[in-house]
């Protein structure tokens, strides 16, 4: 979803009609994966959880999406967001 989302923004030149198509093309694929995957995991966690294991997981595919191909920099205060972030998910799973 990083890529459908962000991608478009190296390319600004291009209409915006052409992003959202090629946004859906790249997400639409991820979302038949993404469904699936929380139905059978909603047995073994509950719909909060889940939702914190995708955010936790596109934060850090987000992080070096935004780096690498954004060619953006990484900033220390964005480090201590993420960290309060993975310190609320300590207290989501905990039992």
């Amino acid at each position: 979803m990083t890529f459908a989302w962000y991608g478009h923004l190296k390319h600004k030149g291009a209409p915006l009609w052409i992003a959202i198509a090629i946004s859906w093309l790249i997400a639409l694929p991820e979302y038949c994966f993404q469904v699936p995957a929380n139905r059978w995991g909603h047995g073994m966690f509950n719909a909060a959880q889940l939702k914190t294991i995708q955010e936790i997981i596109t934060l850090i595919v987000f992080s070096f999406f935004s780096i690498f191909y954004l060619k953006e920099e990484f900033r220390w205060n964005y480090l201590v967001g993420f960290i309060f972030i993975i310190l609320a998910a300590y207290f989501i799973f905990k039992k």
